[in-house]
């Protein structure tokens, strides 16, 4: 799964890199400890142009009743978005990027789970893909939301954990956000393990392990 990632790249850097138009007129800060139900900053495209906004991590249908069921839909697995009732809608119609520069995982071992950040060795943002939803409430009020979707793990992911967010080749990115796009056979092609060889991981502080934490220190590698 995909329970906890950061974000910490300066807001221009993400603007050039995900081709944003314009400019961003909402609150960014840096998150050294992005959790479910926390926003997360995303991108979707109109039918014209990149855009860059905010959605609740944590996936409410359009038809669920309570929007705590978002709550049990932080992640999506790839194997079976197309058919599952919560997202297959979203596959077709809603697809995201959510933006990233490292994550977290937690590597058991017989003494204990050891947190680990995983990110580029380029150090740079990438986008993970996500579904996205609009959800009302019986008030009216409308939740924008979503999930990260997950596959199998690569060569790197392999002795850590036995999921890995979808991390998105740069290039793939336009197809996956063209909503015209709704044949789902072809859409799977993008949703593979990411190139291991162009990824690292290492040991953070256990500090990580609670959200009430979010500073730089979580994510120093451990000595």
């Amino acid at each position: 799964m995909c329970g906890r990632f950061t974000l910490f790249t300066s807001m221009e850097e993400i603007m050039e890199r995900f081709d944003i138009q314009g400019s961003f007129d909402e609150d960014y800060q840096f998150s050294y400890n992005i959790a479910p139900s926390h926003s997360v900053l995303s991108v979707i495209n109109d039918g014209t142009r990149n855009r860059l906004g905010y959605l609740r991590w944590g996936l409410i249908p359009f038809w669920a009743k309570d929007e705590k069921v978002g709550y049990k839909m932080i992640n999506a697995r790839a194997e079976t978005i197309a058919e599952k009732a919560s997202f297959k809608n979203a596959y077709k119609k809603k697809r995201c990027l959510i933006i990233a520069d490292s994550f977290y995982e937690w590597k058991k071992t017989p003494e204990r789970k050891i947190p680990m950040r995983i990110k580029l060795k380029d150090d740079a943002p990438f986008g993970m893909a996500g579904l996205f939803e609009t959800w009302k409430s019986p008030d009216g009020t409308s939740i924008h939301s979503c999930s990260v979707i997950t596959t199998a793990p690569n060569e790197l992911m392999t002795g850590i954990h036995d999921r890995m967010p979808v991390i998105l080749k740069r290039g793939d990115e336009k197809a996956w956000l063209d909503l015209s796009i709704h044949d789902t056979g072809y859409l799977q092609q993008y949703l593979k393990p990411f190139d291991s060889e162009q990824m690292e991981a290492f040991e953070v502080s256990t500090d990580v392990n609670s959200t009430k934490n979010n500073s730089p220190s979580l994510i120093q590698q451990m000595c």
